[in-house]
C-alpha cells in the first residue's frame, strides 16, 4: 500500500512568501489556497510578532497555526488537531531577558546596541520598512528585542559570547538582529512536529526562507528550500539536497514548493 504523507510547509514571510519591499503576496494567493485546499498546512516561522502574523492570516484569509517571533512561540496547534494545545510558549519574556543583557554586558558594548524602541518612529519606521499600524505590530514585542549593532565585527563576537552564557542569542535577519532566549525556528519547528506527530505519523516537512536566521530551520527540514535574495548569498551550499529558486519572493516560494512536492511525490 502507498504511503500517504501529510505535508507541513514552515515559511519565513518576508523576503521568501512575501515580497520584500512590499510585503505583498497577491500574485501567489491562488496557489496557497490550492494548496491548503489539498491538506496541506502552511506554517508562517517568522520573527514577525503574534500581531503580525494575525494580519497575514487576516489577508489571506484563513487561520494557519504558526511560530512568531524567532521561535518564542507556538501558536494553534489545536487547528491541526483539537487534542493538541492552543498556544507553547517556548522563551523567556522579553523584559527578563533584557534585564539579563543590562546586568551582564559591560556598558561599552551595550552602548554600541541601538535598541528599536527606544528610536524615534521615522528611524524605526526607515529600518523596518513599514509605517502606521503596520509599523505598531512590529514593534509589539512579548519575547525578542530588535536592534541595530554599531560597533566592529570582533565586538559582535565578543557581545555573542558573553549572552551565550546566560543563553542569549543574537539572531541576524534581513533588516535588524533580534536579542532572543535559547530559541530559534529551528527548535520550534522541531517541537510543533514531535506535538502533531503523536497524532498524524506519516509527516514530511518543507522548511522555506531567504536568509541566514533561516538556514538552521532549513536543515531541520525534509526538503529545504531557499527563495532567490540578491542581498544574501551561500559561500557554499552548507545544507543537503537544498532547493533553490532563481526568481524572488513571492514568486520564488511558489516555486521551490513545486519543486519540493514533486520530490514528495516520487518518494
Amino acid at each position: 500500500m502507498e504511503k500517504v504523507f501529510k505535508v507541513l510547509i514552515f515559511t519565513d514571510l518576508d523576503g521568501s512568501l512575501l515580497h520584500r519591499d512590499t510585503f505583498k503576496f497577491d500574485e501567489i494567493k491562488d496557489y496557497l489556497m490550492e494548496l491548503i485546499s489539498k491538506g496541506i498546512y502552511i506554517i508562517p516561522n517568522t520573527s514577525k510578532t503574534e500581531k503580525e502574523i494575525l494580519d497575514f492570516n487576516s489577508e489571506l484569509g484563513l487561520s494557519l497555526p504558526y511560530i512568531s517571533e524567532n521561535g518564542a512561540s507556538i501558536n494553534g496547534l489545536d487547528l491541526l488537531n483539537s487534542e493538541l494545545p492552543k498556544e507553547l510558549i517556548l522563551s523567556r519574556e522579553k523584559g527578563d531577558i533584557l534585564n539579563i543583557f543590562k546586568n551582564i554586558v559591560p556598558l561599552n558594548l551595550q552602548n554600541k546596541c541601538k535598541l528599536l524602541s527606544e528610536m524615534n518612529k521615522t528611524n524605526q519606521s526607515f529600518i523596518f520598512g513599514l509605517e502606521d499600524k503596520k509599523l505598531e505590530m512590529a514593534l509589539d514585542r512579548k519575547y525578542t528585542i530588535p536592534l541595530i549593532f554599531k560597533g566592529s565585527k570582533n565586538e559582535k563576537i565578543e557581545l555573542s559570547k558573553i549572552i551565550k552564557n546566560e543563553g542569549l542569542y543574537l539572531q541576524e535577519g534581513g533588516r535588524i538582529i533580534n536579542l532572543t532566549d535559547r530559541t530559534n525556528k529551528a527548535k520550534a519547528l522541531q517541537v510543533f512536529v514531535r506535538f502533531y506527530k503523536k497524532y498524524q505519523k506519516n509527516v514530511k516537512t518543507i522548511a522555506v526562507g531567504d536568509n541566514f536566521n533561516d538556514l538552521n530551520m532549513l536543515k531541520t527540514s525534509d526538503f529545504p528550500c531557499l527563495v532567490f535574495n540578491d542581498q544574501f548569498t551561500l559561500d557554499e551550499i552548507p545544507i543537503k539536497n537544498l532547493i533553490i529558486s532563481n526568481k524572488p519572493s513571492p514568486e520564488g516560494w511558489a516555486d521551490v514548493i513545486k519543486m519540493a512536492l514533486v520530490k514528495i511525490n516520487k518518494n
